[in-house]
């Protein structure tokens, strides 16, 4: 399959409160060869983010503790972590919702539930504008 060669290797951390949202992702992404990296909430994401290095991150909006928009914003203040592609993750399709999305520093904006195609379009597209 050309889409498992184009993705092999490529670090996609999911961050959500949801099991059944981070296991089906999960499923989706190492079937097309990417590497994932799960977290619980954002301050989960945060404490494995350094080791992990993901090349793209997917995070879900409304978490405890530490919700989508913090953690987004939190990351987009670090120099370190200011490039790599966030695509927020909402049950929520408002404009306002993706109006504060954006605010907060995200790349992209995906619908639950996601769909196997819209999840690995999204790290075909932002993995082709990696910096070096």
């Amino acid at each position: 399959m050309s889409e498992k060669a184009n993705l092999e290797g490529v670090k996609v951390m999911i961050i959500d409160d949801s099991n059944t949202i981070r296991r089906s992702a999960e499923i989706f992404l190492k079937q097309a060869g990417c590497a994932v990296i799960l977290a619980e909430d954002g301050f989960d994401a945060l404490a494995k983010i350094v080791e992990h290095a993901p090349d793209i991150i997917f995070c879900d909006i409304m978490m405890p503790r530490l919700d989508g928009y913090q953690t987004c914003s939190l990351l987009r203040r670090n120099a370190q972590w200011r490039h790599v592609p966030f695509v927020m993750l909402s049950s929520k399709d408002g404009l306002f919702d993706r109006a504060r999305g954006a605010m907060a520093g995200s790349t992209e904006y995906l619908t639950k539930p996601f769909t196997r195609e819209s999840l690995l379009q999204a790290v075909t597209t932002h993995r082709l504008h990696k910096p070096a």
